[in-house]
C-alpha cells in the first residue's frame, strides 16, 4: 500500500480535472467519508496491482474511468484505450488523489456499440499517447468533447445554471486524418542512454527511438508514420528517419514553397495577395528558425517554424468565421481588439470587417510577423497595428476605441488569462468578448472571474454568456477547443 496521504491537486490541472471526474463517479458522500477518515487519501492497493475492472465513463481527458472493486474502497482507476461498459484488465503503475492510473492489459469484454477497431489508421495506436478515439466514430468523439466543455463550466465556472447556455454541438474539422501541419517527434537524451547502454558498435542502437511518448511514460516510442499528419510531413518524416546517423530535427511544419522573391514586394498596401492560378506547391520545413508560409482563406501567414500557430489549417476558416459571425450576431462593432494576438491570424481574417484593428502580443518574434503578415495581405498600417507587450496593457493603447463600438477577441495559453487583464477587461468595457481557448478549464474559470467582477465593479451593465461552443481542432484525441461569446448588457 501507498504510504502517506496523497496532496489535492493544483487547480485546473490535469490531475485536478481527473479527480473531479473520480469525484464525480463515486459520489461526494464517499469522497467526504474517506478524507475525514483517519487514513485521508491513501491508495487501497500496491502499485502494479493487476485488476479486472467494468470501465463506468470517459473522463475529460479522454481516458477511461472504471471503480476499483469490492473489497477495496472507494477509489477510480484511470486506463487509457478502454471504453464504457467494457471488461478490462489493467496493471496499477501510480497514484493520484482519489484514483489510480494503470495501463491497459487486455479487454475481456470490448462494447461493441462503441469500439470498431477497423476505424484505427495507425499501427501504433493503443500503444502511442497522441490518439485517444481511433476506435470511435466520428460522431461520438464530437459529443464526448461537448460533454467536456458541459462538466469544465459545471467544474470550474462555479456559475449558477441559468448564467450557463446550453454548450452547441462541436463543430467538426472538414479533415479527420492527415490534418497536423506540425509534429514535433523526439527521443531520448543521447549521452543520458549511453551512460546507461554504451555506446553503440553498429548501426542504430536499440535505446534509440524516434518518435511520441508511448501511453502511460515519458519515454518515446519508433514511430515510422503518423496518419493524422498531413501528407507532406509523412513523406518527409519516412525520409528523415533514414537519415538520423547526420541528426534528427525535432520538428517537422508544412509550410507553402516561398518563391525566392517576397511576395509582399509586388503588392501594393491597397491591395490583397493574388490568389493561387493552380495549386500551391507545399513542402516540409525542419528548421526551427525557417519561415512558414500559409494560406487561410484569402489570406497569407508567414511565421517562424518553431513559433506557435494552429496546427489543423483545414478548420481555421470555420473558426474565425463563426467567431466573426458570433460577433456580428450581437452588435455591430467597427473597431476590434485582438489580445494574444499571435501572428495575427484572428486580427488579420476579419479585417475586412472593421474599420481599425489592434493586436498585442508578449512575443516578439510573433508580433513581428504580424505586421508583415498585414503587409503581405495589403492591409495599411492606419487600418491594423500590433505592439509587443502585456495582454493587459492593450486597453492602454485603445482609449480612443468606442466601447459600444468594439469587440475584444481573446485567445490566450493554456494558462488561461488572469486577474490583472480581466479588470482592465472590465474598466475598459467593450461590446462583445469572443474567449477562444485550447483549455475549457481555465476558460470556464476565467468566464466565471468576467461575469463576477462585471456584475461587482460596472454600473447598470454587466457581461453575460450568451453561447459556448467547441471546435475539433485535433480529431482522433480527446483536445476540444472551446469558444465563449460574452455581450455587454444593461440591466437598470
Amino acid at each position: 500500500m501507498l504510504k502517506g496521504k496523497l496532496s489535492q491537486p493544483e487547480p485546473c490541472s490535469n490531475e485536478h480535472i481527473l479527480f473531479l471526474d473520480a469525484k464525480e463517479l463515486l459520489g461526494e458522500d464517499a469522497i467526504k467519508a474517506v478524507e475525514e477518515g483517519s487514513k485521508g487519501c491513501t491508495a487501497p492497493f500496491e502499485l502494479y496491482t493487476e485488476l479486472e475492472l467494468t470501465v463506468s465513463s470517459i473522463s475529460s481527458i479522454g481516458e477511461s474511468l472504471a471503480v476499483a472493486p469490492a473489497p477495496h474502497p472507494p477509489w477510480v482507476i484511470v486506463t487509457p484505450f478502454a471504453l464504457p461498459g467494457e471488461t478490462i484488465r489493467a496493471r496499477v503503475y501510480s497514484h493520484g488523489y482519489f484514483y489510480s492510473r494503470a495501463d491497459l492489459l487486455e479487454i475481456i469484454k470490448p462494447n461493441p456499440e462503441l469500439r470498431d477497431d477497423s476505424r484505427v489508421k495507425c499501427k501504433h495506436f493503443s500503444k502511442c499517447a497522441g490518439c485517444q478515439y481511433q476506435m470511435l466514430s466520428y460522431e461520438t468523439q464530437l459529443d464526448l468533447k461537448r460533454n467536456v466543455i458541459i462538466k469544465a463550466y459545471k467544474n470550474f465556472a462555479d456559475l449558477p445554471a441559468s448564467a450557463v447556455p446550453e454548450v452547441q454541438p462541436t463543430i467538426s474539422s472538414p479533415l479527420q486524418y492527415g490534418y497536423r501541419t506540425k509534429i514535433t517527434p523526439h527521443f531520448d537524451n543521447p549521452q543520458s542512454m549511453i551512460k546507461q547502454h554504451g555506446l553503440p558498435t553498429d548501426g542504430k542502437p536499440a535505446w534509440f527511438k524516434i518518435g511520441f511518448n508511448s501511453a502511460g511514460s515519458r519515454h518515446p516510442m519508433d514511430i515510422e508514420e503518423c496518419p493524422i499528419a498531413t501528407p507532406v510531413i509523412s513523406e518527409a518524416y519516412s525520409v528523415l528517419l533514414d537519415t538520423y546517423k547526420n541528426g534528427v530535427s525535432l520538428l517537422l511544419r508544412e509550410s507553402l514553397e516561398i518563391s525566392p522573391e517576397p511576395i509582399s514586394s509586388s503588392l501594393s498596401l491597397e491591395q490583397p495577395p493574388a490568389q493561387p492560378s493552380g495549386e500551391e506547391k507545399k513542402i516540409c520545413v525542419t528548421n526551427h528558425k525557417g519561415t512558414i508560409r500559409e494560406r487561410v482563406g484569402d489570406m497569407l501567414f508567414e511565421y517562424t517554424a518553431g513559433n506557435f500557430f494552429q496546427n489543423n489549417n483545414s478548420v481555421l476558416v470555420p473558426l474565425t468565421s463563426y467567431v466573426r459571425d458570433a460577433i456580428f450576431a450581437l452588435s455591430k462593432p467597427t473597431h476590434l481588439v485582438d489580445a494574444y494576438c499571435g501572428s495575427g491570424l484572428f486580427s488579420i481574417m476579419l479585417s475586412p470587417h472593421f474599420n481599425k484593428v489592434r493586436g498585442i502580443e508578449l512575443s516578439a518574434d510573433s508580433i513581428r510577423a504580424a505586421q508583415k503578415n498585414a503587409e503581405l495581405n495589403g492591409i495599411p498600417s492606419d487600418k491594423i497595428s500590433f505592439m509587443e507587450g502585456d495582454a493587459a496593457n492593450i486597453f492602454d493603447t485603445v482609449a480612443d476605441f468606442p466601447r459600444e463600438g468594439t469587440a475584444l477577441i481573446i485567445d490566450p495559453p493554456r494558462k488561461g488569462s488572469d486577474e490583472r487583464f480581466i479588470d482592465q477587461l472590465i474598466k475598459f468595457g467593450c461590446s462583445t468578448v469572443a474567449y477562444v481557448s485550447c483549455n475549457v478549464h481555465t476558460q470556464a474559470r476565467d468566464i466565471n472571474m468576467i461575469l463576477r467582477k462585471s456584475e461587482e465593479q460596472m454600473a447598470s451593465k454587466k457581461y453575460v454568456l450568451e453561447s459556448v461552443r467547441g471546435f475539433d481542432l485535433f480529431p482522433q484525441t480527446a483536445h476540444v477547443e472551446s469558444v465563449a461569446i460574452l455581450k455587454l448588457v444593461w440591466y437598470r
